[in-house]
C-alpha cells in the first residue's frame, strides 16, 4: 500500500512533463509552419501593411536670386493611386479601360498594376492639375489622388535652356537633388517627408498600429543666391553668341565679387533644360566650371609673376634680354609668336604674354618658392565652392618635378586646374592679396521666414597688399598696351585690369595640333574692383587666341554689368 502511494506522485509528474513536451512540440510545429511553409504569405502580408502607409512629401524649398526673383519653385501636380482590394474583377477591367487614355497608359498596364492584393498602388506620378480634374469628374471606384509638387525652372537666356541650369542642377521625380546647387544643398532644400497610416481590416475599419497614425512633413528651406538673374541672361546670350561666332566646341563664363567671393553669374554653353532632365543626356549635366580639368595657359602668368614679386625675386621694372627661346633640361621653349623681344621689363612680359619671361621669373624665384606660391594661390586644391561635384588635381610633390615641368607650369601648361579654381587664384590680385572662398548661396531662409546669412570668408593671405597693387597695374598694361586690347571699354581707360590666355590641349600624352582653349580674365575698376570675370572658349575654329575669342565676350558682358550696377570708373 505504501509503495503504491509513492508511485502516484511520480506518475503525475511524468504525465505533466509529457503534456508540457507535447505543448512545446505543437508550438514548435506551428512556428515552423508559419516561418517556413507560410513564409511567403507572411511576407506578402507584411508588404501589404507597409505599402498601406502613404508618404507625405515635404515641399522642396525655393531658390531665389540676389534680388528675390524666383529661379526655382514648385508647381502643383497630383499622383493617381488605386486601392485594388476595393475593386472587383469587373471593376478593375472598367477602371483600366476608362483611365488608359487619361493617364496615357495602356489598359493592360493599368490592369497589371491592379492585379495585386496590396491596398495601395500608384498608377501615375505627378500628373497636371487638368488631369486630376478630369479624374474627379469620372468618379471611379477605388481611385484617388495625392497632391504633390514638381520642380519648375525658369527659362534661360538661350532658347531651349533654363536659366543657370549647370549651376542650379535639378531635382528628379523622387525629389533628390542632382548636380549644382540642388545637389550640394539637397538636405537643406528637401526638408523631411511625413507619413500617414491607412491600414484597414476586412470590414474596411482602420487598424491602429501605433499611437501615431500621421507625421506631418517638414518643408525644405529656401535658398537665396548671390546670382544676378539679369546679368545671368546677358552672360548666357553673349557666351552663346561668342561660341557660335568662333565656332567653338563649348564655353564657360563666371563673374564673382572680388572682396566677398559671391558669385554673380555662372554660364555654360552648351547647357540644357532642367525641366526636361529625364530626356536629357547625362553628359550635358557635367559642369566644366567645377568638374572639368584644363591647362589654363597664360593666365597662370599672373600667379607666377605675383609670387616672384612677393618673394622679391623681381620687380615690375626688372629687365632682361628676352631672346625668344629658353632651353630648360635640353628642351627649347619659345614664345607664342616665335619672336625675340630684346630688352624687356617684367611688366612687358605680362602685357605681351611672353613664355620666356615667365620662365625667367620662375627661375629667379627658384623651384621651392615657386611651388609654394602655387599652393598658396590654391592651385591643385578644391575651392570648396558650394556647388556639387567639384574636382581638383593635386600638385605632385616638388621632388617629382623636372626643371622643364616647372618652366612650362610658369605659363600654365602641364598643370591642371578648374575654371573656378583659376578664377579664385587670379582674384588674389584683384582683392588686395587674399584668397577668398567663392560661394553661390547668400542666405538660407527657414520655415519661419528667418534669414540665416552665409558669411564670406578669407581662406588666407597669399601676397602682400603692395604686391597685389603692383600686379593690378601690370594687368592694366595688358589691356592698354598688350594682348588684352579687345577688352577696352570707353570711359574706363587705365581702369581695367586683365590677362589673356591661350592654352594647348593635351590628349594621350601629346598636345593636339590646331586646338586651343582661349580665355580672358579681368576686373574693374582696378583700384576698387566691383567684379572679376573669366571667359573661356574651348577649341574655337575661327581664330584661336584668348585675345580674339574670349576678350570680346568679356567686354560685352562687362559693359552690361557696368551699366546695370552703375559702376563709375
Amino acid at each position: 500500500m505504501r509503495g503504491t502511494q509513492e508511485l502516484e506522485p511520480r506518475s503525475r509528474i511524468l504525465t505533466l512533463m509529457a503534456l508540457v513536451l507535447a505543448a512545446y512540440l505543437v508550438l514548435l510545429g506551428r512556428l515552423a509552419y508559419w516561418q517556413v511553409w507560410r513564409h511567403s504569405d507572411m511576407a506578402r502580408l507584411a508588404a501589404a501593411y507597409h505599402d498601406d502607409t502613404i508618404t507625405l512629401p515635404a515641399v522642396r524649398g525655393n531658390i531665389l536670386d540676389r534680388n528675390g526673383a524666383l529661379l526655382v519653385t514648385n508647381t502643383p501636380v497630383f499622383s493617381i493611386f488605386a486601392s485594388p482590394d476595393l475593386l472587383s474583377a469587373a471593376e478593375r477591367t472598367e477602371v483600366s479601360t476608362r483611365l488608359a487614355p487619361l493617364l496615357q497608359l495602356s489598359a493592360a498596364d493599368i490592369q497589371a498594376k491592379l492585379a495585386t492584393t496590396r491596398q495601395f498602388v500608384y498608377l501615375a506620378r505627378r500628373v497636371p492639375s487638368s488631369v486630376a480634374q478630369q479624374l474627379d469628374a469620372m468618379r471611379l471606384p477605388g481611385i484617388g489622388k495625392v497632391a504633390e509638387t514638381q520642380r519648375s525652372y525658369v527659362d534661360g537666356g538661350v532658347p531651349g535652356t533654363t536659366l543657370a541650369a549647370n549651376l542650379l542642377g535639378f531635382a528628379n521625380d523622387a525629389g533628390q537633388g542632382n548636380y549644382g546647387v540642388e545637389g550640394y544643398y539637397n538636405k537643406t532644400l528637401a526638408g523631411q517627408a511625413g507619413f500617414e497610416a491607412t491600414v484597414r481590416d476586412l470590414a474596411n475599419r482602420p487598424i491602429v498600429l501605433s499611437d501615431r497614425q500621421r507625421r506631418d512633413p517638414v518643408n525644405g528651406m529656401t535658398l537665396q543666391l548671390s546670382l544676378d538673374s539679369t546679368i545671368q541672361v546677358v552672360a548666357e546670350r553673349a557666351l552663346a553668341d561668342g561660341v557660335q561666332k568662333y565656332q567653338a566646341e563649348s564655353g564657360s563664363l563666371i563673374i564673382m565679387e572680388p572682396a566677398t567671393g559671391r558669385i554673380v553669374a555662372w554660364a555654360d554653353v552648351p547647357s540644357y533644360n532642367a525641366n526636361q532632365f529625364a530626356t536629357t543626356s547625362t553628359a550635358q549635366f557635367i559642369d566644366p566650371i567645377v568638374s572639368s580639368l584644363y591647362e589654363p595657359g597664360s593666365v597662370m602668368k599672373v600667379v607666377t609673376l605675383s609670387g616672384a614679386l612677393d618673394d622679391r625675386a623681381i620687380t615690375p621694372e626688372t629687365r632682361f634680354n628676352e631672346t625668344g627661346v629658353a632651353v630648360v633640361g635640353g628642351v627649347a621653349i619659345r614664345n607664342w609668336d616665335n619672336r625675340a623681344h630684346g630688352n624687356v621689363t617684367m611688366t612687358q612680359v605680362l602685357q605681351n604674354s611672353l613664355n620666356v619671361g615667365a620662365i625667367k621669373a620662375q627661375q629667379l624665384e627658384g623651384a621651392g618658392p615657386f611651388y609654394q606660391y602655387l599652393q598658396k594661390f590654391g592651385i591643385g586644391a578644391p575651392t570648396g565652392v558650394d556647388v556639387a561635384a567639384e574636382t581638383a588635381e593635386p600638385l605632385r610633390d616638388l621632388a617629382k618635378w623636372k626643371p622643364v615641368e616647372l618652366a612650362t607650369a610658369s605659363f600654365g601648361q602641364g598643370v591642371d586646374t578648374t575654371p573656378i579654381e583659376m578664377l579664385a587664384a587670379i582674384n588674389v590680385a584683384a582683392n588686395g592679396g587674399n584668397l577668398v572662398w567663392p560661394h553661390v548661396v547668400d542666405q538660407v531662409i527657414d520655415g519661419n521666414g528667418v534669414r540665416h546669412p552665409v558669411q564670406p570668408r578669407i581662406v588666407r593671405q597669399v601676397v602682400s597688399a603692395k604686391t597685389a597693387q603692383q600686379m593690378q597695374q601690370m594687368m592694366v598694361a595688358v589691356v592698354e598696351h598688350g594682348s588684352g586690347f579687345a577688352a577696352r571699354i570707353d570711359g574706363f581707360k587705365n581702369r581695367i585690369a586683365g590677362k589673356t590666355g591661350t592654352a594647348s590641349i593635351p590628349e594621350n600624352g601629346k598636345y593636339l595640333p590646331d586646338a586651343t582653349i582661349g580665355s580672358f580674365v579681368g576686373f574693374v575698376p582696378v583700384d576698387h574692383p566691383q567684379f572679376i570675370m573669366m571667359v573661356i572658349t574651348r577649341k574655337p575654329k575661327v581664330l584661336f587666341e584668348g585675345a580674339y575669342v574670349a576678350a570680346p565676350i568679356w567686354k560685352t558682358v562687362a559693359s552690361a554689368l557696368i551699366t546695370q550696377w552703375q559702376i563709375a570708373p
